[in-house]
């Protein structure tokens, strides 16, 4: 059977490849960008197809020749655009899948509860319209709709990990004693890859989750006992609103604001199964789905493993830049600042590669941390990601990997690591880190470089190290100018660090 995938980069689509691949499937991945799936195990197993699900004829050539069709395609961002987008992007898909002839929609949507259109959150209403809109397509159409799905990297998750592990007594607002009926993501899976078998005369939307149906407050004090912590004080309070709390779920957790608010509006509504019918379809395994206890040690053993492979920010930031890279030829006659540095380094150039390639995170940037922190809590004040997403794998990057607030947008192992900013800027910015043979490269003679005959020998490798901006108007020629007088302090220092360490790690090796 073939299947056409959405959403292939984010957090579900990026785990329900390699199950269908598992399942015998034929898997073609749409994404805008194919580059993007460079470095993931599935990769070279795959038709990787580039397609947008916002443009007609690319999506309808992409989706030719499927049995089945995976829309994973959302928007959590929180402007006021995205229910119009959603909606269009939806009706296009929808018309693509029905003149390609493709056999069946699946569609992953939320759990919402039976109450009037109006007192829906605005995700959960904008869910439900893409849900009608698929089904209304003519092809048959499954819709699988979750409450809150965990695993490990999911942002549902990873919002629950943060608030209790950091917060012994909380104030929370009253969702807190909301029931849900949360999913773990194997579960999930396991209903989309059944869902492609499923009838042709079978088109409707099914209710999954879990065996569980508790409160939050009663999830947060289970992950507590997982996780070995205290029981928590949880105290409940009326005048959080969803603005309100997604603010401060933002402030305490990894999980920015922009993201908060959809899942925190989601839990406003009590949000339980009303039936179990796709059970006639996919029966439960022979040891039934799993349960909230089961499914968080699973992520957490995921977590302690380093075996993690799609994590919430595997989507990019709401609102962040995907721009060309400023190589392409559309920037020609605008604005793009460099700073750039260069240092020789006495370690072999594999050494310093590893030092690279393990910046951002836990391991932070090499330079004056307080510039870092500082930029970071600008950044989370303004919806932006700050520091706190940290890195998929502590020590290798992939393509299209979060790290901190960048983005992998290029990678050629040993060699060069270009990352795209998704903080909050007035511009659009890179970050480039190269390893060169110092003995290849040609220098300017006026540049206050190191000279590359200074780089003799074998173990003598060249750093070079650049920043780009392109400003937007005349705030971005603002922000370049006013942060200018600190890139000695902030780049500079990262190069002598960088330097630095990868010499230490070669003496000691």
């Amino acid at each position: 059977m073939r299947a056409a995938v959405t959403g292939v980069t984010g957090y579900v689509g990026g785990r329900l490849v390699p199950e269908l691949l598992d399942a015998g499937f034929t898997v073609r991945a749409l994404t805008r960008n194919p580059a993007r799936l460079a470095g993931r195990e599935w990769a070279d197993d795959v038709e990787a197809v580039e397609a947008d699900v916002s443009d007609l004829d690319t999506t309808r050539s992409a989706l030719e020749g499927a049995d089945v069709a995976y829309y994973l395609v959302h928007s959590l961002g929180t402007g006021r655009t995205f229910e119009a987008r959603d909606r269009r992007n939806a009706l296009t898909f929808a018309r693509a899948a029905r003149e390609a002839g493709v056999g069946r929609i699946v569609y992953l949507g939320g759990l919402y509860p039976d109450v009037p259109e109006g007192d829906l959150s605005p995700h959960l209403s904008s869910r439900k319209e893409v849900e009608e809109i698929l089904l209304a397509s003519g092809v048959p159409t499954t819709v699988l709709r979750a409450a809150v799905i965990l695993g490990s990297g999911s942002a549902s998750f990873e919002m629950m990990r943060y608030l209790t592990e950091r917060l012994p007594a909380m104030t929370t607002p009253r969702w807190v004693d909301n029931r849900i009926q949360p999913i773990a993501i194997r579960d999930v899976l396991r209903f989309l890859v059944g869902a492609a078998s499923m009838p042709d005369d079978v088109s409707r939307g099914f209710d999954i989750g879990g065996p569980d149906v508790l409160t939050y407050r009663q999830m947060m004090q289970r992950y507590a006992h997982a996780a070995g912590l205290p029981r928590r004080l949880i105290v409940g309070v009326p005048v959080l609103t969803p603005r309100l709390s997604s603010l401060w779920v933002g402030l305490v957790t990894p999980v920015p604001s922009g993201i908060a608010r959809p899942l925190v509006e989601s839990l406003v509504h009590e949000v339980v199964c009303r039936e179990d019918d796709v059970l006639r379809f996919v029966p439960d395994p022979p040891g039934g789905r799993l349960g909230i206890d089961g499914a968080i040690e699973l992520a957490l053993t995921r977590i302690h493993d380093g075996e993690v492979t799609t994590r919430w920010t595997s989507a990019s930031m709401p609102g962040a830049p995907s721009d060309p890279l400023p190589t392409d030829p559309d920037w020609a006659g605008g604005s793009l600042y460099v700073d750039e540095r260069r240092t020789v380094v006495d370690a072999p150039s594999q050494v310093l590669w590893q030092v690279i390639e393990e910046i951002g995170g836990r391991g932070g940037w090499y330079s004056w941390p307080l510039a870092w922190r500082a930029r970071g809590w600008v950044d989370r004040l303004v919806g932006g990601p700050g520091l706190r997403r940290g890195r998929r794998d502590e020590h290798h990057l992939r393509v299209d990997d979060a790290l901190d607030f960048w983005r992998v947008e290029a990678i050629e192992p040993g060699r060069r690591l270009l990352l795209r900013a998704e903080m909050r800027l007035p511009g659009l910015a890179w970050l480039e880190l190269r390893v060169d043979s110092a003995a290849t490269e040609v220098t300017d003679p006026d540049d206050d470089g190191p000279d590359p005959s200074e780089a003799s020998g074998p173990d003598r490798t060249y750093f070079a190290q650049r920043a780009l901006f392109h400003p937007h108007g005349l705030g971005g020629q603002a922000y370049w100018w006013s942060v200018a007088p600190f890139h000695g302090i902030v780049f500079g220092g990262m190069q002598r660090n960088v330097a630095e360490a990868a010499e230490r790690r070669a003496e000691s090796s």
